[in-house]
């Protein structure tokens, strides 16, 4: 197992500390804050915790409230809300130098056959095998990107990325505001359903609110930018594996008062639907000193 992912599936193992209450750390990677999406994830796994195997997670809505310090460990809280006949719910407090620094709720659900069904078309997008792979990235793509993205994929990452409109890191303007991205854990992960939520999890928060600058040819990566994720949303629809192929549909439908809103599709390469994100975050312009 490579060790970006053996340190991810650390970094999702938190540690039992009493009945409701648990431990969570996070990578010595230099950070100034905590990654949002180590945060998302690390909270289902508390969740997950306090409830039954029988019952799946299949929605979480969360808030972020104070930038997460790298340095300290995460107290994650949980309130076991309900435990109903078909459904649970809990809620989720993190906490660092004795404040919040997020807050969750999130739902579960017993299986039930399904009755009707239907779901949103996958868009026809190249396949993750069409696009140009991390390597060939690396050695082909990286020297003319902009520093900060070069930076970025220049990174042992536990995610693997390929992006479908990858020109927009060079300017290009997409007026659909459309953003599509391949991904996948660099390598295999156990069988466990519920450890591949919680990477889908982690993933969710990688990308999204950047998206809101699709249809302006800008992006995050920009010094010029400051950025923060101010709340999320989560759905899982259906079972699926995080260590095979998955492309993240995204669009945003709104930027405005330094806020941009973004949404995404989750889809298996053969189309199946398999979760929907929405998020709402700070954009906003740096100003001059």
């Amino acid at each position: 197992m490579s060790s970006a992912v053996a340190d991810l599936l650390k970094i999702l193992d938190l540690e039992f500390l009493d009945v409701n209450l648990f431990r969570g750390n996070s990578p010595q990677a230099g950070w100034q804050r905590v990654y949002g999406g180590q945060v998302i994830g690390q909270a289902l796994v508390a969740a997950i915790r306090t409830v039954d195997p029988g019952r799946s997670p299949h929605s979480l809505h969360a808030y972020f409230l104070l930038p997460g310090d790298p340095k300290v460990p995460i107290i994650y809280d949980v309130d076991r809300m309900r435990d109903g006949k078909s459904f649970t719910t809990r809620r989720v407090t993190a906490r660092q130098h004795g404040h919040p620094i997020y807050s969750m709720l999130v739902s579960f659900h017993a299986d039930e056959p399904d009755q009707l069904s239907h779901q949103a078309k996958m868009p026809d997008v190249p396949q993750p095998d069409k696009l140009p792979s991390e390597a060939e990235v690396r050695k082909n793509v990286l020297p003319t990107m902009p520093d900060p993205v070069r930076r970025y994929y220049e990174r042992e990452r536990p995610i693997e990325l390929r992006p479908v409109e990858y020109e927009r890191y060079f300017g290009k303007k997409f007026p659909d505001g459309r953003f599509n991205v391949w991904f996948k854990a660099t390598d295999r992960l156990p069988d466990d359903p519920a450890i591949h939520q919680c990477v889908l999890a982690y993933s969710s928060d990688m990308g999204l609110l950047d998206t809101s600058l699709v249809p302006h040819g800008r992006t995050l990566f920009e010094k010029e930018f400051m950025a923060a994720s101010l709340d999320h949303a989560l759905w899982l629809h259906r079972p699926f594996r995080a260590d095979e192929w998955l492309l993240y549909s995204q669009d945003s439908p709104n930027l405005n008062g330094a806020r941009g809103f973004s949404r995404g599709l989750v889809f298996k390469q053969d189309g199946t639907l398999v979760a929907s994100v929405a998020q709402e975050g700070l954009v906003r312009l740096r100003r001059e000193t």
